[in-house]
């Protein structure tokens, strides 16, 4: 085997919306909530706000959000990275890191998606159903959890709580 396996969520390198490798190492010791978001989906307005209340909450505890852009489902993600991170940001208030855009699915998925997969398949299998499905991962970088695009940020909280250590 050429390249050894990767074993966490931290083995991994992703790129900013500049376009810059960031290597999740830097992540490492953080409860991550990992996500695929859209701004065109029935979900974005649900979401957005809850997931920035969930990392206001919880950001001085060691909790972390990393958003993925993707435009694979209905076309919800056309913009440009810099178009996306301006919407998130202006409109949701997101502080937390939006990444550049990345598929989820299929052939050309990102490393990162492709091993979240396989280390959470969902209810129809490993596929990435639709926008805002959603991965816990723990301070190991370890996948704990997936959860369907129709289950609420707000809704996992107890899980996230549990995860991070907190009362």
């Amino acid at each position: 085997m050429a390249s050894e396996a990767k074993k966490t969520v931290y083995d991994f390198t992703v790129k900013d919306v500049k376009g810059q490798d960031i290597e999740l190492s830097k992540y490492k010791g953080k409860v991550l909530l990992i996500v695929n978001v859209a701004s065109q989906c029935g979900f974005t307005n649900s979401n957005y706000p809850e997931l920035t209340t969930l990392y206001q909450k919880y950001k001085d505890q060691g909790f972390e959000i990393l958003a993925f852009p993707c435009n694979q489902f209905g076309g919800q993600e056309p913009g440009s990275n810099e178009e996306i991170q301006e919407f998130a940001c202006t409109r949701f208030k997101a502080e937390y890191p939006v990444f550049s855009k990345v598929n989820v699915n299929g052939k050309d998925a990102d490393p990162l998606y492709k091993f979240l997969k396989s280390s959470k398949g969902g209810f129809l299998g490993d596929s990435i159903k639709w926008n805002f499905t959603k991965f816990l991962v723990n301070r190991d970088g370890e996948v704990v959890d997936r959860y369907a695009p129709t289950t609420s940020p707000l809704s996992i909280e107890k899980d996230i709580k549990k995860v991070l250590n907190v009362a």
